[in-house]
């Protein structure tokens, strides 16, 4: 059993910390807001009312929040009481070179860093079924491995300190492009009076069946966009992708052209729904529905 604290619990974070706490650990989870504590403590996760009861006496803790400044901010807020030897997990999509500063921020205090963003939305959290793409120092990375058995089914050392978070840039602009794609098949498909439900069982047992069409096709044909992972967060990561590509030296035209169309989803009010309704833009794009007036 091994103490932990965990800052975040969101849609991600609680179901996360929840198998952490099935999985045996001590377990104290914490967030600003009092909704996802009350929605944690319900899925069995015990929960503190500061991130310093949180964090305090923990061997290891984990963060799961939106962004680079929210992470950077709760570091500010702990690092004086972190003991050297403590573990720290950012499980958070940030800037890779966000996570380098971290990594290297706690290495002069004695605490060991690693990045594991994770990919498998909603329900690989709820399921323990997450990919987990880490990065940081390989002692550090298997200190954090057994944890992140808790949370993941896939769990890869990909690089040292930000590897772990270009990894999951590359994950989110596929996931996008492959959103896009799937909307844009989906137009076709109505356009031409093609049974929707048929189609895409020959489609997904070829080879453009995927994850994504696996995993979204539901929700998508009922026009049920309640976010697993919102437009909003992935257009943030899209963000992500051209500040590193950039950095790279890397061109990415078709990532550029799909990471518009998210965009233009979020300006025009749907960041809080489901990324899945860039089919949403598509069928008002073509002319399906009148502008604005889609199912939510």
């Amino acid at each position: 059993m091994t103490r932990v604290g965990f800052v975040g619990l969101g849609v991600m974070g609680a179901p996360m910390a929840a198998n952490l706490t099935k999985s045996g650990h001590d377990v104290r989870g914490f967030s600003r807001s009092r909704a996802t504590r009350s929605a944690a403590a319900a899925r069995g996760v015990p929960v503190v009312d500061s991130v310093h009861e949180a964090v305090d006496g923990a061997e290891v803790v984990f963060t799961m929040l939106p962004d680079s400044p929210d992470v950077r901010a709760v570091i500010d807020a702990i690092e004086d009481r972190l003991a050297p030897g403590t573990l720290f997990i950012d499980a958070s999509t940030i800037d890779p070179d966000a996570a380098r500063q971290n990594a290297a921020r706690f290495a002069a205090r004695g605490v060991e860093a690693v990045d594991a963003p994770v990919s498998g939305g909603e329900s690989g959290a709820i399921e323990g079924a997450l990919s987990v793409m880490v990065g940081g120092e390989p002692s550090a990375v298997e200190r954090a491995r057994p944890l992140l058995r808790a949370v993941g089914r896939i769990i890869v050392h990909v690089g040292a300190a930000g590897s772990g978070q270009v990894v999951k840039a590359a994950n989110q602009l596929m996931v996008a492009i492959h959103l896009e794609a799937l909307a844009e098949a989906l137009i076709l498909l109505e356009a031409s009076d093609v049974p929707l439900e048929d189609a895409l069982d020959v489609i997904a047992g070829g080879l453009a069946g995927s994850a994504v069409l696996e995993r979204k096709r539901e929700a998508m044909l009922r026009g049920d966009f309640a976010p697993g992972f919102r437009l909003a967060l992935h257009d943030k990561d899209l963000g992500i992708v051209a500040r590193s590509a950039r950095a790279a030296g890397a061109a990415l035209p078709l990532t550029s052209l799909a990471s518009s169309f998210v965009a233009s989803a979020v300006a025009r009010g749907d960041g809080d729904l489901d990324h899945s309704a860039l089919y949403k833009l598509q069928r008002t794009l073509n002319g399906f529905v009148p502008d604005g007036k889609d199912t939510e």
